[in-house]
């Protein structure tokens, strides 16, 4: 298990950790999820002993790895830029850690033809790395961490660099492949589609501290923060004031900050009595997203615009009026994680 306890690290002024507190157990799977800026690459690099703790402890079952050098922490690293040796062919390229490792040739041939055929690139071995394209060239570098079989796998933006086509369809890829292998890993990411899709659990980070962490469907459905909540896409953070009031009406929840989901609203067709929480509005823009529309509703009154889903197309200026889900209204006042 890695267990970080109060990692703080400053950079002058700057606090770019601020008493992190994170356990991944053995074999999960943990993205580290935030903007630019937040203190999630800062992490990676604490954990991996690329950057030195001002406070707090790194631990690998219980062991304070503090003073142990990057390269006997026996972790895998992967970044973004893949860092290749363009001079060398693909077996080359992944069998650098087993040759730090002292392995014999045979081995290293064996091991580069499993890793590979593990990967996807099965007789990759002796194609030059600047015959690849983006995709082959994220799994070599996989590979490459891969290979020397390390105890914890970290992930620094793998699928970064790639266009959103090519970049859904390796997050797919790599879901399968980390579960297929069961090897320890935190993966950073600033794309929450990513995570969700890749990861056991999330960690959200803002400001250099974990705002909140769970498994994806929990931090999307109660993210709990209202800077968490906007950040996954959450758009419709209101205040609700005393007795429920909203700018358009009425919420029938407990007053504060809150986030209505956009799968909270259901069309409604005339006034139908004993809907005193619906809202009532008129179209402003309509989306396309494959398997629904992405409806924003200026409100009447109020002047509020709000992020619907709905299944139904409309019509810019078409008025409109929505029946609001409870469930889909959630408290986000700060709160621990």
């Amino acid at each position: 298990m890695l267990t970080v306890d109060g990692a703080t690290v400053l950079f002058g002024r700057v606090t770019a950790l601020d008493g992190v507190d994170l356990e991944v157990a053995t074999g999960e799977v943990v993205a580290i999820l935030g903007p630019s800026g937040c203190g999630k690459s800062t992490l990676l690099r604490t954990v991996a002993g690329l950057q030195p703790l001002d406070s707090g402890e790194v631990r690998w079952n219980g062991e304070d790895l503090a003073g142990l050098p990057v390269h006997r922490r026996d972790f895998g690293l992967m970044f973004q830029e893949h860092a290749l040796f363009s001079h060398r062919d693909v077996a080359a390229n992944v069998a650098f850690g087993l040759r730090m490792q002292k392995m014999d040739a045979a081995g290293r041939i064996r091991r580069v033809r499993e890793v590979l055929g593990l990967v996807g690139l099965a007789g990759y071995q002796e194609r030059a790395i600047a015959t690849l394209s983006g995709g082959e060239a994220q799994r070599v570098a996989l590979a490459r961490s891969l290979a020397p079989e390390p105890r914890l796998l970290m992930l620094d933006e793998p699928l970064g660099s790639l266009d959103r086509p090519r970049r859904e369809e390796l997050t797919e890829e790599l879901r399968h492949l980390l579960r297929r292998i069961g090897v320890t890993v935190l993966h950073v990411t600033h794309d929450h589609d990513e995570a969700f899709a890749v990861a056991e659990r999330v960690a959200v980070m803002q400001s250099g501290r974990i705002a909140r962490i769970g498994a994806p469907a929990e931090i999307w459905r109660d993210p709990r923060h209202p800077d968490v909540a906007r950040f996954l896409g959450h758009a419709n953070v209101v205040t609700v004031g005393q007795g429920g009031s909203v700018p358009w009406g009425r919420l029938h929840v407990a007053p504060g900050l809150v986030v209505v989901r956009a799968d909270a609203f259901r069309r409604m067709e005339g006034s139908p009595a004993g809907a005193d929480d619906a809202v009532t509005g008129t179209v402003t823009d309509v989306r396309f997203r494959g398997d629904r529309f992405e409806t924003t509703l200026r409100t009447e009154p109020g002047d509020v615009e709000l992020l619907i889903r709905d299944p139904r197309r409309a019509a810019q200026g078409d008025r409109l009026r929505y029946a609001v889900d409870r469930a889909a209204v959630m408290p986000v006042g700060a709160s621990d994680a």
